[in-house]
């Protein structure tokens, strides 16, 4: 029996789901969405971003199992025991701070972690989805981004290895698709928050308020009038869903519909956390995108799925998850 989904439309009920990277920030929210609704999960990733912490709850229940180890190992994901009628593939270093740190890593999971993740797919006939990034894009000079867009991306700067790794991913998805006829999809994630970010991945929302909590100075890159559309992560993840039950391939975006400016968004911190804090500005990174925001009538129209979680609720709940997390240590 199908079971409704965050809109009240049928969800496919999936049997058995492998979630490459499900011990990261958004691929460990995805684990939990699918052990609650009855899907058997195989989480594999090596922790080199993800936390095991993320994932001790499903641990100690049923229906969920993690495997340590790096998916561009030969014959990981292909020797897992069982058939899987989903594979999602989120793994990939996905902060600056990560990528730059592991720009070899990087290149080497959105190239060949891909390519195994998709050759499991394809023997056991399931639903393929690759989490591909806003980052396509690089830095806009369409605005909002539709999935039509093509991108300005500097092919050899300091984002690079991020940018190219996930188009090469889409490449090979895609290719996958028209050659061997896998039933794939590509979900294009925008700027996604909540609970779980780590302090030290060089993300604005996690930055932004351990400063304030530690009473720190806010540091935002340039005049702060960059802006970007972000999604709270339960948002993301039923739009991520939507698309693996649908029959569509993509690309889609999914993402918030709500442009903030970075220096608003440390103001706002800063009321929330009602801290101390003052900003400070800080130079701008090589690259950095001046605007982002998705273009989601795509989603709209053929998910039925739009972002839903406003600001003030979204960085309410992330701001107690940091603070209590603060607490606890």
């Amino acid at each position: 029996m199908s079971r409704p989904n965050w809109f009240g439309r049928p969800r496919r009920p999936w049997r058995r789901a492998l979630v490459t990277g499900g011990a990261g920030f958004v691929g460990s929210h995805l684990c939990a969405r699918l052990v609650s609704e009855g899907t058997e999960v195989v989480c594999v990733d090596n922790l080199c971003t993800g936390s095991r912490a993320n994932v001790l709850e499903l641990e100690q229940g049923s229906g969920f199992t993690f495997v340590q180890g790096d998916v561009t190992e030969p014959g990981l994901l292909a020797d897992l025991p069982g058939r899987f009628d989903l594979v999602l593939h989120f793994a990939c270093p996905a902060s600056p701070a990560d990528y730059l740190r592991l720009p070899l890593q990087t290149l080497e999971v959105g190239s060949t972690g891909t390519r195994h993740a998709l050759e499991r797919a394809g023997v056991d006939e399931a639903r393929f989805l690759l989490a591909s990034t806003s980052e396509v894009y690089g830095d806009p000079l369409e605005h909002p981004q539709h999935e039509a867009y093509w991108g300005n991306v500097n092919p050899i700067g300091p984002r690079s290895v991020y940018d190219e790794s996930k188009r090469f991913a889409e490449a090979l998805t895609t290719a996958h698709r028209q050659v061997n006829s896998t039933a794939t999809a590509i979900v294009r994630i925008f700027n996604t928050y909540g609970p779980r970010m780590r302090t030290g991945d060089g993300r604005a929302v996690p930055t932004f308020i351990s400063q304030a909590l530690a009473g720190m100075p806010l540091t935002v890159a340039g005049d702060g009038g960059q802006t970007r559309s972000l999604c709270y992560v339960d948002d993301t993840v039923e739009g991520v869903l939507a698309l693996a039950a649908s029959e569509e391939a993509g690309p889609m975006n999914i993402g918030g519909s709500e442009e903030i400016t970075m220096l608003e968004l440390a103001r706002r911190v800063i009321e929330l956390t009602g801290s101390g804090s003052r900003i400070r500005f800080v130079e701008r990174p090589v690259d950095d995108p001046g605007r982002r925001r998705p273009d989601t009538t795509l989603a709209r129209e053929r998910l039925g799925w739009q972002p839903r979680t406003g600001w003030t609720d979204g960085l309410r709940e992330t701001v107690g998850w940091f603070a209590g997390t603060a607490q606890a240590a």
